[in-house]
């Protein structure tokens, strides 16, 4: 695909993505305007969400926003049938919604962290593809594109609920490529790796509390791990989602990209904590 027909893949279709007000989200939102679509910011951030869809207007970008809290399946359903009303149809959902974990040991991991972060980063990606899934089904078309994680393949100590969440996240992507196939409906998952998002950023600071070192460390250290050597960048993350949602994935489902600079995972283990449970 030239530069000509990359900027115009997806002109005419009808795009969700949620958790789109910053970051990884609003990166993708962008690309996928540039690229022709007409794009509903989908984020509980309503005043952010807003002035992003602004901004990118301002571009000569057609793009929308709507407040949306993943986590109330009635809002869910009002939302996408909204768009699906107005818009005659949605083509392409992505996923991208979710919440970080307090970066704490299992036996320290309190009931209510676990069930937030599922139930924003799994339940809430499930609210989402259902609610897409049933208007892609009577159209007989779209693509799904959930944002899954590294760590939903490769999990990494002290997050435990992000990393079981992202897990479902890519179980039930490939559940539902089976389920829709048969429509014509795509569904695809990418998992970033390292990206310094203010999502990421929250973490590090964290993981830098934990292990007593400086941000300027933790960060060489994940730089040195990544075989390309260098952090992503949201345009890499969002690149890989377009190429998803666009013609020339059309014969890919259910497939999980990972796109991580070469990186696997995080794997190591904490060691020995002074005051066992």
């Amino acid at each position: 695909m030239n530069n000509d027909e990359a900027a115009s893949a997806l002109n005419g279709k009808v795009a969700i993505v949620t958790g789109a007000a910053q970051g990884l989200g609003l990166s993708i939102a962008e690309l996928l305007a540039r690229r022709g679509a007409a794009v509903t910011i989908a984020d509980i951030q309503q005043e952010k969400a807003t002035t992003s869809a602004s901004d990118l207007r301002q571009k000569g970008l057609s793009v929308d926003a709507a407040r949306l809290d993943v986590a109330d399946s009635e809002q869910v359903n009002d939302v996408f049938d909204g768009v699906a009303e107005t818009s005659g149809g949605l083509d392409i959902l992505v996923t991208s919604a979710g919440v970080a974990q307090k970066v704490t040991p299992v036996v320290d991991l309190d009931d209510d962290e676990w069930r937030h972060v599922l139930q924003i980063t799994l339940t809430g990606a499930f609210y989402c593809c259902r609610a897409a899934s049933r208007i892609m089904e009577r159209q007989e078309r779209g693509s799904i594109v959930n944002l899954a994680s590294i760590n939903g393949q490769n999990p990494a100590a002290l997050m435990a609920a992000y990393n079981v969440a992202k897990a479902g996240v890519i179980n039930l992507t490939q559940t539902m490529a089976l389920e829709l196939a048969a429509y014509g409906v795509r569904v695809n998952a990418v998992c970033p790796g390292p990206v310094y998002t203010d999502f990421n950023r929250t973490v590090m600071a964290q993981r830098c509390e934990s292990l007593g070192i400086t941000e300027p460390e933790m960060i060489e250290r994940v730089r040195n791990a990544i075989p390309l050597g260098r952090w992503g960048e949201p345009i890499d993350i969002a690149g890989a989602v377009a190429f998803l949602c666009g013609p020339d994935s059309s014969w890919m489902t259910g497939e999980i990209v990972r796109v991580s600079g070469g990186l696997e995972g995080v794997s190591a283990a904490p060691p020995k904590r002074s005051t066992p449970k």
